[in-house]
């Protein structure tokens, strides 16, 4: 089943980029939370390169997050999911790609702003990475 239409289906993108910044509020904390314990483990010596076990621990954290639910922990807490664009949950290989994408927006703000920018302006409230991709952040669905 492709993903729905926001004029036929509106429900499903009701709110979702409001929830989509808490649920990235939620993941930062639980990263920031699992960096700093990893950090006590290796004594102290991840402070040296602080940021690198930041980002590494993000995006192991993600991945493995949209791989097993097509979610990350704070995006189920919100009750929001991606699909792709034939409305099937992401594999392996598309959530370490969105994961890549969302990685490469970061690094390069003007794609972040454009990137937010999509988000409330576009009709299914994708970013940059969800265009090139063909997904979108969705209201979950009742199974």
């Amino acid at each position: 089943m492709p993903l729905p239409h926001p004029e036929t289906q509106p429900e499903f993108f009701e709110d979702v980029v409001s929830k989509r910044l808490m649920a990235w509020i939620v993941d930062v904390v639980l990263i920031s939370a699992t960096t700093a314990v990893l950090t006590v483990f290796s004594l102290f010596t991840a402070l040296f390169v602080l940021p690198l076990v930041f980002a590494l621990v993000g995006f192991i954290y993600r991945w493995i997050g949209l791989t097993r639910h097509s979610a990350t922990v704070g995006m189920r807490l919100m009750s929001v999911e991606f699909r792709k664009a034939d409305g099937e949950d992401f594999g392996s290989g598309t959530a370490f790609l969105h994961t890549a994408g969302y990685y490469a927006s970061v690094a390069v703000f003007p794609a972040q702003l454009v990137s937010i920018v999509m988000m409330l302006m576009s009709e299914r409230r994708q970013g940059l990475t969800d265009t090139v991709l063909g997904t979108a952040l969705l209201n979950m669905r009742t199974r």
